[in-house]
């Protein structure tokens, strides 16, 4: 690489991806300094300069050397009365600049300036590739599954990125063998060497708010909001939506024409069943809401321990309570109260 070729390929590096020309210049300084130094016979421990010219690329090497007292020179250093015999007015703390012949170390200074803006541009591609990770958090993307080990399931998702399902991020009964494509949950993304490592989820929350997000065009331009969502990853989940329009039916929004909205996400969730319930800032209308599709007869609010007792007609009280009491959990955790469920006949069971 010749000073034409290395001031083209810094100029390069500042118009594409954004390296200050100033930073590469001194980064190359500092590398040749390095290089000089292990190069040159003498010189372990010298303070070096090298300094680059900016138009031309042409470099100058020099070496540093402080003025110590007499007697108390180090290799490197100068004694008083050796800097004076270079300068009469040197006094001690002086740092005298002297100019190194440069010439025989060019073809290594043209291999480390080369080795520099390389290592600079991987540099560079790696810091675009975490930004444009960074940005991807709390995203659902799609992937194919590239393999699968004892622990981790590694997903291509495309752009040369991987990204990564630990086993605290799967779902429990999930099977997936290389080819299969899946949606996935950006939970964080890691600075590598090589970039970013993508952490994904199967099992998080909130791939269910992202999943009906791009499905839905009124969530996506805010007619409609998705207030809270609870989810036993695999089996069930709930979701509570909301919109200040009275014309928006946020319900009927999120199921779609036939559906067809809904069984959308349930399928990307490799069919885990879905129920939408409306939220409302009234708890009483949230709870009832959140227990379907059991009906709610009447219901007592405990102040002070956000605790509702709730009623439910006795032919429905394993509706309400649900499967293993998965229907009650879920509907608590939803609405962040705690319930208790009882019959007509006034058998209690707490959730």
């Amino acid at each position: 690489m010749d000073n034409h070729e290395l001031l083209n390929a810094l100029t390069m590096l500042e118009k594409e991806k954004g390296i200050n020309r100033e930073y590469m210049f001194e980064a190359i300084e500092t590398a040749l300094a390095i290089a000089y130094k292990k190069s040159s016979a003498g010189m372990k421990g010298a303070d070096i300069v090298v300094s680059m010219d900016r138009e031309t690329a042409n470099i100058r090497v020099y070496r540093h050397r402080p003025v110590v007292e007499n007697g108390m020179g180090l290799e490197g250093e100068y004694d008083l009365d050796e800097a004076r015999e270079i300068n009469p007015e040197y006094e001690i703390g002086d740092v005298i600049v002297e100019e190194i012949d440069q010439r025989p170390f060019s073809r290594i200074a043209a291999q480390t300036a080369k080795q520099v803006v390389v290592q600079k541009l991987r540099d560079a591609e790696s810091e675009k590739k975490f930004k444009e990770g960074s940005k991807k958090e709390n995203t659902v993307l799609t992937g194919v599954v590239r393999r699968v080990d004892k622990k981790n399931i590694v997903v291509d998702i495309g752009g040369g990125n991987e990204a990564i399902i630990p086993p605290s991020e799967q779902v429990e009964g999930e099977e997936f063998k290389p080819g299969d494509r899946l949606k996935l949950y950006v939970i964080k993304v890691n600075k590598t060497n090589y970039g970013a490592e993508y952490i994904v989820s199967r099992s998080n929350s909130g791939i269910v708010a992202k999943l009906f997000e791009n499905e839905v065009p009124e969530i996506q331009d805010g007619t409609v909001v998705v207030k809270a969502v609870s989810r036993e990853a695999g089996s069930r989940t709930k979701i509570a939506v909301y919109s200040e329009n009275e014309n928006v039916d946020p319900v009927g929004s999120c199921v779609g024409q036939s559906g067809r909205r809904v069984q959308a996400v349930v399928d990307a969730l490799g069919g885990e069943k879905i129920d939408i319930v409306n939220w409302s800032e009234d708890p009483k209308e949230f709870i009832a809401a959140a227990l379907s599709p059991a009906k709610v007869v009447s219901m007592e609010i405990v102040e002070g321990e956000k605790m509702c007792k709730v009623t439910v007609p006795a032919f429905q009280l394993s509706l309400a309570i649900g499967k293993e009491g998965q229907n009650a959990r879920l509907a608590a955790k939803l609405t962040g109260w705690k319930i208790d469920i009882k019959p007509e006949d006034n058998i209690t069971f707490d959730f």
